[in-house]
């Protein structure tokens, strides 16, 4: 997920792989078929991660399901995201899963690999789930291996958000097919003009980075490692780093101690690239005006980018698969439930729910907008699917980035450094 969306993710990504060894105990086979209900009523543990916001958003859907479902009673449980993974490990390591959580593509594998992730298929030729009626290439993000891992609730792509006051005194704006030079160039022409860094740490961030490498023809991961080699990264933080020497990227000292707010917001740089879902954080947060721009190119088309989503896993272990699926299918195609959720976990990933749902405030119409945009403009490519350990090399590149950036370690060391902890992810 730009800066901003690895705020969430960076605590929790280094413990993510610590219990590697202990979750292998839970690998069980997949349950997939009828619950032993026998009509009684049942009920089933969903988990999730978010804020009070949405926790009281989906609180109000699972009263709709309960009502639509009378004999199939939901008991919640919600996290930050740190303690989240923090007990779905403990959970799982210990044969407990939730019946259903949130889900991303980084752990889909992972999880998968230690036998934890109910393959939904079944549960689609049961009849109790459906695949149809997904936008454009969102069910397929949960798709791993030939088995739906997750179902999609909501979907993203990555963009490029810049505080419009700043780059309007600059004199800079940014259009459809600007290139990485112009990017570049318009960020040492904010900053000159106006002496604010034009980008907060765009070196940093992993998912911009496949983005790049897309553009070029490779991308961060393949199926079972990483796409790209030692002199890739070595070019791409050694010209991160030499722009935070200039002045032109925010120095990652001023971004640590911005934490939990994005530099972004705090006036301490005029552009981040985040997830497009993720721009509302700014109007919240800040005092200035910010609009999405587009993601810069290598040959003036081509943007690498693709559609990533939140989701809804089950666990092998669920003695209620039916339900489960039952539950899942409601949450993602019910229009109510739609209005409801609106933009909170991305925009809406179905067709029943994204019809449902119009956004009325100027920032979520803009995000709806920008990828009606994106996808019109035939650019969208397909996810690759992250390998096991994926998350702790998320975490990694961030960290030694900003190492990188803080001048802590030099270049040559900082990718050795990463590529060595990869390899590490991978052996877990």
């Amino acid at each position: 997920m730009g800066t901003s969306g690895n705020l969430e993710r960076r605590t929790i990504l280094k413990a993510a792989g610590a219990s590697a060894a202990a979750l292998g105990l839970a690998a069980t086979t997949g349950c997939g078929g009828e619950s032993g209900s026998g009509g009684a009523a049942v009920t089933i543990r969903y988990s999730w991660w978010g804020a009070e916001e949405r926790a009281k958003k989906i609180n109000q859907t699972i009263a709709l399901f309960e009502k639509k479902y009378p004999k199939i009673k939901i008991k919640t449980d919600f996290q930050t995201y740190q303690s989240f993974w923090e007990k779905f490990q403990t959970q799982a390591a210990g044969g407990n899963p939730p019946d259903v959580f949130q889900n991303a593509v980084t752990f889909l594998r992972k999880y998968d690999k230690r036998g934890i992730l109910l393959d939904l298929k079944s549960q689609v030729q049961a009849g109790n789930l459906t695949l149809d009626h997904f936008r454009d290439g969102v069910a397929k993000v949960g798709e791993v291996d030939g088995k739906q891992l997750g179902i999609p609730v909501g979907s993203n792509t990555m963009a490029l958000v810049i505080d419009r006051k700043v780059f309007q005194r600059a004199g800079v704006a940014p259009h459809p097919g600007w290139t990485w030079d112009d990017y570049f160039k318009a960020l040492k022409t904010v900053h000159d003009r106006t002496k604010v860094p034009g980008d907060t740490g765009y070196f940093r961030i992993m998912y911009l980075y496949d983005l790049y490498l897309r553009q070029n023809g490779k991308a961060f991961f393949t199926k079972d490692g990483l796409g790209f080699d030692q002199p890739d990264l070595t070019e791409w933080w050694t010209d991160g780093y030499n722009r935070v020497k200039a002045g032109i990227v925010t120095d990652p000292k001023i971004v640590a101690q911005d934490d939990p707010k994005s530099p972004l917001s705090a006036g301490h740089g005029a552009s981040e690239f985040t997830w497009d879902n993720f721009t509302v954080r700014y109007s919240s947060e800040g005092n200035s005006t910010y609009g999405l721009a587009p993601i810069p190119t290598t040959d003036g088309k081509h943007t690498g980018q693709y559609l990533a989503s939140l989701m809804l896993s089950a666990s092998s272990r669920t003695s209620h698969p039916k339900e489960v699926a039952q539950f899942i299918d409601f949450m993602a195609h019910d229009p109510e439930a739609g209005r409801i959720m609106g933009y909170d976990r991305g925009i809406l990933a179905s067709s029943e729910q994204y019809a449902a749902y119009q956004p009325s405030d100027a920032v979520n119409k803009e995000i709806a907008q920008y990828e009606e945009d994106t996808a019109k403009a035939g650019v969208l490519g397909t996810i690759t699917p992250h390998p096991s350990g994926a998350d702790t090399i998320e975490a990694a590149f961030l960290r030694i980035g900003g190492d990188l950036g803080q001048g802590r370690t030099k270049v040559v060391d900082a990718v050795k450094q990463f590529f060595t902890e990869s390899e590490a992810a991978f052996q877990a």
